[in-house]
């Protein structure tokens, strides 16, 4: 292996019985079908910053990076799970379902760097039409997949923004909101004030009174962020739990783990092997988990300059400024990637690496086989002459 070979950084990702690893210039899908073979598809990827060079910029190529690896990650869940149980049949239905969650989850989202994007997103269920999910257009894939991107908003946007705006508004940490009553106020002699001759405050009014004040606009701080950020940080840590007791997002998990020994033994200059796979670590540092707390800093700081005195536009900043978050932190990434040997390198990526003991198992041998497949189909595309890059998003 050449020094060229060797600084070259790989990433993946696990899918349905398989993993996908990405080059810099290519990307290779391996699944282990029903009978027990191994398929795989491979291809080289394209250029964006070639068509369009305004994506070289920083933080700009960040952005891009980002969504294209949103993209290739739904890809190959869709064609893992049409191989995967393109060979299984099940009478009740002939139809396509798409609805159990999984983790987009791996090493070199970011460049080769990470690989994580924190979220829930449909993967195909055992069908009879597997070939539907392949070529990945039925409605009900589409349906699905715009499902779990509001309801990821929802849950890691509004839901902590919400749920921020009344802690602070209950504690006495912001101004609260004069009351308006909605009972009609008295006007004959001996009436109580505030209270309506016809009938008392319902409890529906009460409610939405009780309601108004707690989401009364709070304008974001630090402080206000960073608890924001706790919030959205537990809620992807409850979800990850959660999801590892299942057994299908457990054998997702386990292709994790093969696909960081596949890695480490990649960048240690082993022979791509089983044998020299299976005693590598399944916890990578690079992993995207590991750079959750980036990301996390990152929105704090932020949210905490462009800030308006309303839910609505603050919930809205925080959709816009998604690119810019990735593209800030893909530049942190990229600087400490440099120097993993360094303590800021060591501190950020501490945190995943605890984390992987939940989101990474050990596989066996023969998932480790899938992974070294996915990296060999993927190198196979690399240009036979190059200079050390680092691999785009996966």
């Amino acid at each position: 292996m050449s020094t060229n070979e060797r600084d070259l950084i790989v990433g993946g990702q696990a899918v349905i019985e398989g993993v996908m690893m990405r080059t810099p210039n290519a990307y290779a899908i391996a699944v282990r079908k029903a009978d027990g073979t191994i398929v795989n598809t491979a291809a080289s990827l394209p250029k964006w910053s070639d068509k369009f060079p305004i994506l070289k910029l920083p933080v700009l190529r960040g952005g891009a990076v980002l969504m294209q690896s949103m993209g290739l990650g739904i890809k190959a869940l869709n064609y893992s799970a049409g191989e995967a149980f393109v060979e299984q049949e099940e009478a009740e239905t002939a139809e396509v379902k798409v609805l159990t969650p999984a983790v987009i989850e791996g090493e070199g989202v970011f460049a080769g760097i990470t690989g994580g994007l924190p979220g829930v997103f449909p993967i195909p269920k055992k069908q009879k039409r597997a070939k539907d999910v392949r070529k990945g257009g039925t409605a009900a894939a589409a349906s699905s997949i715009v499902f779990a991107m509001i309801f990821n908003v929802l849950l890691f946007v509004a839901a902590p923004l919400l749920l921020t705006n009344a802690l602070f508004v209950a504690a006495g940490w912001a101004a609260r909101p004069a009351v308006v009553s909605t009972a009609k106020p008295a006007n004959t002699v001996g009436e109580t004030p505030g209270v309506p001759r016809d009938r008392a405050e319902t409890t529906l009014e009460r409610t939405w009174n009780s309601v108004r004040t707690y989401l009364h606009p709070v304008r974001p701080t630090v402080g206000f962020n960073l608890i924001d950020g706790m919030i959205r940080m537990s809620f992807f840590l409850i979800m990850i739990v959660s999801f590892s007791l299942l057994k299908d997002i457990r054998r997702v998990f386990e292709y994790h783990g093969a696909e960081h020994k596949t890695v480490f033994t990649w960048e240690k200059g082993l022979d791509l092997n089983v044998a020299n796979a299976r005693v590598q670590p399944r916890q990578h540092p690079r992993c995207g988990t590991s750079f959750l707390m980036v990301v996390m800093l990152v929105s704090i700081l932020l949210f905490s300059v462009i800030k308006f005195d309303s839910l609505l536009f603050n919930f809205l900043v925080r959709i816009a400024l998604i690119p810019v978050v990735a593209g800030l932190s893909y530049e942190i990434i990229r600087l400490s990637a440099k120097k993993e040997t360094g303590a800021f390198f060591k501190i950020i990526t501490k945190p995943g690496v605890w984390l992987q003991n939940v989101t990474t198992k050990e596989p066996d041998d023969s998932q480790l086989e899938v992974a070294i497949t996915a990296l060999k189909e993927s190198l196979k595309l690399e240009p036979a002459s190059r200079e050390p890059e680092l691999a785009p998003l996966s």
